[in-house]
């Protein structure tokens, strides 16, 4: 059975990670808009991917038998102030929800959940290779490449 602490946790993760879909929708629409294609499918299966987790948390929830409501979200704004200010936006959010997780997992082991435990391990390693993809982008950008040109290297991110 799921601590309190962890299921509370946990409901709130859904929420993050659908927010996380969103911010990831919205980065891929600045993207697009600026006839950057490519940069706009790589936000957009990120988003995707972001959609994914919020389900595999729902569905573990309702594996384990517990009730909720699904978390409000906020408005995202698809404007940005460059196309790195975009990219740090989404570095900044995985390390975000990296931390998110970390506590998560603190509350786990502190409740002697090692179901909960177990269940989380998969999304701390998921961080992990997050928040490298998205370094990797911001190291891109920055680097003063034309994004145009650089759309040729974005399929080894995915």
């Amino acid at each position: 059975m799921l601590s309190a602490d962890l299921r509370k946790l946990l409901i709130a993760q859904i929420g993050n990670e659908l927010a996380a879909h969103q911010l990831y929708l919205a980065i891929a629409t600045y993207f697009e808009r600026q006839s950057l294609d490519r940069w706009g499918k790589l936000f957009r299966g990120q988003s995707v991917e972001e959609a994914q987790h919020a389900q595999k948390i729902i569905d573990f929830l309702v594996d384990e038998g517990v009730q909720f409501d699904l978390p409000a979200l906020k408005s995202t704004s698809t404007r940005f102030g460059s196309p790195l200010a975009a990219t740090r936006r989404a570095l900044e959010s995985e390390r975000t929800v990296a931390g998110q997780f970390d506590r998560a997992a603190s509350a786990a082991v502190a409740a002697g959940d090692h179901r909960g435990f177990e269940f989380l391990q998969w999304f701390i390693a998921e961080q992990v290779e997050e928040e490298r993809k998205l370094q990797h982008l911001v190291d891109l950008i920055d680097s003063g490449i034309n994004l145009f040109q650089a759309e040729a290297h974005l399929d080894s991110y995915e």
